[in-house]
């Protein structure tokens, strides 16, 4: 019979600790793809909702001056959500790709206890940007530079920038088209218009800095 050569009675306890690592980041990565679904559909149901309660107006007020000065109002609300949550997808892409990493990393532990086992694993064990992006599905060797460039239009994030960049093209539409009826407009409609910008919830201190996203 042949003897196993002994092993080292440490390896076990470090799989299992490693094993425990990796789950967490796997569950963590979950919640976050949870989260990122979740920001998308609260966006779209406001969206909805929105641009029904506008046809309902439209039909009563026939796209008058009061029609515009709402429609301008929920847009508004609409283009600020939309704002919000492609933020938000954006720190959870990068939340993402800390996981990535970190499994990444997990995943060159275990070839180290056990490099036999190396041509068995297709994702990267390297927590560089290119190992991360082997893992992600998108190695720069994979696909050209056009199409990695076009890959950002179909992500969350790019999706919703398409939706919200209309939504902001509607309310400038909406605004130049009311605005020759403005003088006509009686002052409760003016004063439902102007509240958003005369809000303190949409004004920004002088000294905040810009975000650049």
């Amino acid at each position: 019979m042949t003897e196993l050569p002994p092993r080292d009675p440490g390896v076990s306890e470090k799989i299992q600790i490693l094993s425990t690592e990796h789950w967490s980041l796997i569950a963590a990565r979950a919640l976050t793809y949870q989260e990122s679904l979740g920001r998308v559909s609260m966006f779209l149901g406001v969206l909805s909702g929105s641009v029904i309660a506008l046809a309902l107006i439209a039909q009563v007020d026939h796209f008058s001056t009061t029609f515009i000065a709402v429609a301008i109002f929920m847009l508004a609300v609409v283009f600020f959500v939309g704002v919000a949550t492609i933020r938000r997808l954006q720190m959870l892409n990068l939340d993402d790709y800390r996981w990535v990493l970190g499994m990444n990393r997990l995943r060159h532990a275990y070839l180290e206890l056990h490099p036999e086992l190396e041509p068995y694993f297709i994702t990267s064990q390297h927590d560089d940007v290119a190992g991360n992006l082997k893992t992600l599905g998108l190695a720069p060797a994979s696909a050209p530079l056009l199409g990695t460039v076009f890959h950002g239009f179909i992500t969350l994030p790019g999706m919703l920038g398409v939706i919200v960049a209309s939504v902001g093209a509607a309310i400038a539409g909406l605004a130049v088209s009311g605005f020759g009826q403005w003088s006509s407009t009686p002052a409760g409609v003016r004063t439902v218009a102007m509240a958003p910008a005369s809000s303190p919830v949409f004004r920004l201190p002088r000294d905040s800095p810009a975000s650049h996203w």
